[in-house]
């Protein structure tokens, strides 16, 4: 099957602006339920420079779905190394505190181990966020569905009179500009988003704006691991090392002062800050960028959707902002696909902001702890603060790394598609920062249980919905035949299992594309259609029936 290729008398459904991790894995997304999309992207190959450096669990589990998690894992640091953090008054000394977490190895055995929903299907993976892009770029073009274009400058949309949208681009290697037509266009081109400010959506910020330095190079220098390894190397100077591959390949970050000599000299303000002298073979790269907090007031604009930091801007640390912007992709594409393929309702697309800006303003915050804790370190030990108080206060903020509960726990309660539950129904469960609770409450994540033949559950669901049926009487039967008339892609998936029954708490469970849950039940409804319709859309949930 050849490519479709986009033009001003041929509109393809979705234009994505942006090729970065999220507008490749809206593209990806897009292609896995069968819509094309034109994915262009200004620069001509991935950046150089590292960016993001952690996947966390829950984006592992929305890459399987897409067949990508192994090729990333591939890609990233081996499996067998920790991920620690080390705090350093000066790097001439032993650390003050090191907060540890498992390596990827030592979380598969964990999850290899636990069967009751409170493991992940998958664990994190640290891989330098340039690796990633490209990967996801070269999987995106790969795509039949995909066309990409690299070296595409975007630069405005027109809307016309029968509501699609006339985007002008830029071949950035001739000159040319042109026209292509969309029906719906995803600005995932970055924090400066050239679409959210076509749209005029604003994006306040909250919190300090502060201007950092970065410095990524190649060292064997034994003094950069004076104490053993480490993810984050965390310096009372103000310094930030990160080992990006377990090798030679380093970035490292800091405020920016008035009199710091950062161009003449990056690696003597680094040794500085660090407290020792160090020896670099190669600087590769060195950046300037503002550390900000900015979600925007809202996702879309008609036909215009923002995703990743063209939605929402983080500082760096944490892993919030790029993983968000991953569940942004999947979360938007599937629905996208839903409308594009007839079977979904307006308040389909009307849910992704309600579903996703909350979690970005939640994760905001999330950031803002850790954010305090690099801040107030340095300014701790610059008051003359001695070790053990540093260590005292460390420890008491090392929960912040054991944080599975904010990557796997957020819920869609506040969904126009969730059908809520009464409340003599059950308690909603409490949420926890540092596990899963496992749950099949409307909203929620879809628990992970192997079945006894060694098969994950989530590996079961189909790229649609799934009602899995539990209750041995195949009381699911008539979801399929309903769900078929309405064009909506519905599988039953008859499982007999009392453990899984007992995880997934009841007989019936619908999950989305997304393998959230999107409605549940000991018994069918009267109609289905009471189900169906605001699943997919075409009414706005209340309660369940």
């Amino acid at each position: 099957m050849g490519k479709r290729h986009a033009s001003a008398d041929r509109p393809v459904p979705v234009l994505i602006v942006g090729a970065g991790p999220v507008g490749s894995t809206l593209a990806l997304e897009l292609a896995h339920h069968g819509v094309a999309c034109l994915l262009v992207e200004r620069h001509g190959a991935p950046s150089p420079h590292p960016k993001m450096d952690f996947v966390n669990g829950r984006s592992m589990e929305l890459f399987r779905r897409l067949g990508v998690a192994d090729e990333i894992r591939a890609g990233g640091v081996p499996a067998r190394h920790s991920f620690n953090f080390q705090w350093f008054r000066s790097f001439a000394e032993p650390p003050v505190d090191e907060w540890t977490h498992p390596s990827v190895d030592e979380a598969f055995a964990h999850i290899a181990r636990a069967n009751d929903g409170t493991a992940p299907l998958e664990p994190y993976q640290r891989l330098p966020g340039n690796v990633l892009e490209e990967l996801l770029r070269r999987r995106a073009g790969e795509q039949p569905l995909v066309e990409l274009r690299t070296s595409t400058a975007f630069r405005e949309l027109t809307r016309q009179q029968d509501g699609t949208l006339a985007a002008t681009l830029t071949d950035m290697a001739t000159g040319e500009e042109y026209q292509v037509q969309a029906q719906y266009v995803v600005g995932c081109d970055g924090a400066g988003s050239a679409v959210r400010r076509g749209t005029g959506i604003a994006m306040p910020g909250v919190g300090p704006e502060t201007d950092h330095c970065d410095v990524y190079f190649r060292s064997t220098d034994p003094r950069l691991r004076p104490h053993g390894r480490y993810f984050l190397g965390i310096s009372a100077g103000g310094a930030t090392l990160v080992s990006r591959d377990e090798k030679d390949t380093w970035t490292a970050f800091f405020p920016e002062l008035d009199d710091t000599d950062f161009e003449r000299d990056p690696i003597g303000v680094l040794s500085r800050r660090l407290g020792t002298d160090i020896t670099v073979e190669e600087v590769l790269k060195v950046t300037r960028w503002r550390g900000r907090m900015r979600v925007a007031e809202r996702y879309r604009e008609g036909r215009v959707f923002l995703a990743g930091d063209a939605a929402h801007e983080f500082y760096p640390m944490g892993g919030h902002g790029a993983n968000t912007g991953l569940a942004d992709a999947v979360d938007l594409g599937w629905k996208l696909a839903g409308v594009l393929h007839g079977w979904g309702g307006a308040a389909l697309l009307e849910s992704y902001e309600a579903e996703r800006r909350p979690v970005a303003l939640f994760n905001r915050e999330m950031c803002f702890n850790l954010l305090e804790v690099w801040q107030r370190f340095p300014q701790l030990a610059a008051a003359g603060a001695p070790p053990s108080h540093l260590a005292g206060y460390l420890a008491q903020e090392r929960y912040q790394i054991e944080n599975t509960g904010i990557h796997f726990g957020y819920r869609y309660s506040s969904s126009p598609l969730v059908l809520a539950e009464q409340a003599d129904t059950g308690e909603a469960p409490t949420w926890r920062w540092t596990g899963i609770t496992p749950s099949t409450w409307p909203g929620s994540r879809a628990p992970s249980v192997r079945l006894p033949d060694g098969t994950p559950l989530l590996d079961r669901l189909s790229r649609g919905f799934t009602l899995v049926d539990f209750s041995g009487k195949e009381l699911g039967r008539d979801a399929a035949t309903a769900a078929d008339k309405r064009g909506i892609p519905l599988e039953v998936l008859t499982v007999d299992d009392p453990h899984a029954r007992g995880v997934w708490e009841r007989s019936l469970v619908l999950v989305r594309p997304d393998q959230h849950i999107a409605w549940r039940g000991e018994t069918p409804p009267a109609d289905w259609s009471e189900v169906l319709d605001p699943v997919s859309g075409h009414v706005t949930a209340g309660r369940r029936p």
